[in-house]
């Protein structure tokens, strides 16, 4: 009798980077995810604007002090899936509506807007994840080639 072979239609792709909790570090975590996705042969919108939001939360109010934040982003059949993992396991985010006028605090409703779904992972402690999901738009398609 012969095992199963494992053969998935397309290859798991993923990446892990750790980065400063500091703007500079959200803004890279940025920029190094966008490129990451033109480099699979992903589109860029809307991950690029997910990965954004989490990373200045985690860099806003999920920053400790001399301790980095976690940015994942792995890819499994047409889904995308976007962690950021911060220290700050004691402050879990909620979407909250904002005044007009105030310059900041619509970062989760951006998020909630532009993903298929999203959530909280607790612990271990200190730490938190936040995800987020997105479809790739690549079902039943093979991924388009990256740009050189």
């Amino acid at each position: 009798m012969r095992a199963p072979e494992n053969h998935l239609a397309r290859p798991v792709r993923n990446v892990s980077l750790q980065l400063s909790s500091t703007p500079r570090g959200a803004r890279l975590a940025r920029l190094l995810a966008s490129e990451q996705l033109r480099t699979w042969g992903l589109p860029s919108h809307p991950a690029e604007l997910i990965v954004g939001e989490l990373a200045a939360n985690a860099v806003t109010h999920g920053r400790v002090p001399g301790r980095d934040f976690r940015l994942l982003l792995y890819v499994v059949g047409d889904t995308l899936r976007i962690e950021v993992t911060d220290t700050r396991g004691d402050r879990l985010p909620c979407p909250q509506r904002s005044a007009d006028d105030a310059e900041s605090g619509r970062g989760l409703l951006l998020v909630e807007a532009l993903a298929d779904r999203w959530g909280v992972v607790p612990g271990p402690p200190p730490l938190k994840t936040v995800w987020a999901e997105v479809g790739t738009g690549l079902t039943g398609q093979r991924p388009v080639p990256p740009r050189r």
